[in-house]
């Protein structure tokens, strides 16, 4: 079922080795486990650093490693829903540039 995201937009994002951490505009902090999204816990620092809000803070977009990530599914507790064959695929072209 959908999630009322109302003012629980992002506004500032942080991954470390084990937690992706958004601040939102509403105060509140929500931390999930980085291994639910498996293309962010592959990612470099670098990657992981390199964020950026989409429309307003409703979700966040990692650029060099075409990840998005929507506010509802966060709030909602939703994990990644790539499949594995995806997964596998984007972890190949990653070490084919090197």
């Amino acid at each position: 079922s959908p999630v009322d995201v109302g003012q629980a937009l992002a506004q500032n994002v942080r991954v470390t080795n084990a937690t992706l951490i958004v601040d939102l505009v509403d105060g509140r902090t929500l931390s999930v486990p980085v291994s639910w999204y498996p293309r962010l816990a592959h990612g470099t620092v670098a990657e992981q650093a390199q964020w950026e809000l989409i429309g307003r803070g409703h979700g966040i977009h990692w650029p060099k490693l075409d990840e998005d990530i929507a506010m509802e599914d966060l709030l909602a507790g939703r994990r990644s829903g790539e499949t594995q064959a995806s997964l596998k695929r984007w972890l190949q072209s990653r070490q084919a540039a090197g």
